[in-house]
């Protein structure tokens, strides 16, 4: 292979978040122009960017020394020394770069394990890359097969079907308690980081309204409007509680805001129909003393957390099984990488064509029949074998003079392979686009 790949990067778990602020790449420009400003140093480029990442993925020529010019260019472009940047950043290379992919893009480099938002930033990252013209054959693969392997995790394993975050698991255990949630009609009092993930998760349930509450009424109108809901003035929250089914409540309160006592008149209001109470705040926001009311469901963030361990252990037992995936797939990887060299596409050629060649030949010596004389046998597998390899001979010379190509001619021995489908494999040309926008991870 005359090129090599590289994932230069830092994460959650090689850097705090001021150091991933400082060389957060959002605004790309003057990094691209710098890398750009290498040559041929950098044959081809993707940049991911998120909140808990920065990752780099650059195809460059063995031995150019890609690694330690890119850390440069992307410390000079956040306007640090690379020696500040240096002690943070992983790099992988070759095929461990490639399965450093897999699992990013199948969310087992997440925070939270499994969760699959990475996917849809990978995937924006990769239109913005093929947009400026930035990726060539091999990126090109890599993510296409990145996305696939990411789709054969989720398919083939559990490890996205259990709730590992708080707020999450919150809205799974409403959804176990009253099934479809259609018809329900969900508060969440505070508007916090919580309150927002938990209007996400009850939004996506499919919820019939959302209400916000909040001391603060411009906080409670901001998070409302994100979720077409409707804010309340903290002073209306008893009053308006009879016509909820589903109460989150994360506020900073020192004291329970919602008592038992409070519940009897809204139960009654009700005509004693089921209510949903999560109490995720610490100090807890909700008297403990209304889980002794009949047809009231009252869980804390203890009873959460329970939940989620639960649910972490299942997912890691889970993760085992989809690192089993990603391995093979980089492993087939590895192999196409290989036959972008030219010998190993002029071998794979010669091959199919010799193979289709005594398909046919066995087949038409059975029509002639036993008493064929070997002389006319030899004389008919011979002209097979000659036909198959003259046949091969124009694309293999185009091949070979593609090759000495200053880009390898690894476009055209890609395309080659895909013609004659030398890799049993067929990716959609349209791979790498998402129908939903994508999330912060």
């Amino acid at each position: 292979m005359q090129h090599d790949i590289h994932i230069l990067g830092l994460n959650h778990r090689t850097a705090d978040v001021n150091v991933r602020e400082c060389f957060s790449l959002k605004e790309q420009v003057s990094f691209e122009e710098c890398v750009e400003s290498l040559g041929k140093a950098v044959d081809e480029l993707l940049v991911l960017s998120t909140c808990n990442r920065v990752e780099i993925l650059v195809v460059a020529p063995l031995g150019s020394g890609a690694g330690e010019k890119v850390i440069r260019c992307w410390a000079e472009s956040s306007g640090r020394s690379p020696s500040e940047l240096a002690p943070h950043v992983y790099h992988r290379r070759g095929l461990e770069a490639v399965e450093h992919l897999f699992q990013v893009a199948a969310g087992l480099d997440s925070m939270v394990l499994g969760e699959p938002q990475i996917l849809g930033q990978l995937k924006q990252a990769y239109k913005n890359a093929v947009d400026k013209g930035q990726t060539k054959v091999v990126v090109n693969r890599l993510l296409h097969k990145a996305f696939s392997t990411a789709k054969r995790v989720r398919t083939e394993t559990g490890i996205g079907t259990s709730a590992v975050s708080i707020s999450y698991a919150a809205v799974e255990l409403a959804k176990h308690i009253f099934g479809e949630m259609g018809d329900k009609k969900a508060m969440l009092i505070g508007a916090g980081e919580m309150a927002e993930l938990a209007a996400t998760h009850l939004v996506g349930a499919g919820v019939k309204s959302l209400s916000v509450v909040n001391r603060t009424l411009s906080r409670a109108e901001e998070l409302a409007a994100r979720f077409k809901g409707r804010p309340l003035a903290f002073a209306e929250l008893i009053d308006r509680l009879p016509e909820v089914d589903i109460v989150i409540s994360s506020t900073g309160s020192p004291e329970p805001i919602i008592r038992a006592r409070d519940i009897k008149d809204v139960l009654k209001k009700r005509k004693f129909k089921p209510m949903f109470f999560i109490d995720i705040a610490v100090p807890r926001d909700i008297d403990p003393d209304i889980n002794s009311l009949d047809n009231v469901y009252l869980y804390d963030i203890d009873d959460l957390k329970d939940v989620v361990e639960e649910n972490k252990a299942q997912r890691a037992t889970e993760a085992e099984k989809a690192r089993d995936i990603i391995r093979s797939e980089s492993e087939k990887f590895g192999q196409w990488l290989k036959s972008l060299d030219l010998q190993p596409t002029i071998v794979d050629l010669l091959g199919q064509g010799e193979a289709i060649a005594r398909k046919e030949l066995r087949r038409t010596l059975k029509r002639l029949g036993p008493d064929c004389p070997q002389s006319v046998q030899d004389a008919v597998e011979k002209l097979a074998l000659s036909l198959a390899h003259k046949l091969y001979h124009p694309p293999l010379l185009f091949l070979k003079r593609r090759s000495q190509e200053e880009d390898g001619g690894e476009r055209f021995l890609d395309l080659a392979r895909r013609m004659f489908d030398l890799d049993d494999e067929v990716v959609p040309p349209d791979a790498h686009m998402d129908r939903k926008p994508a999330a912060k991870e």
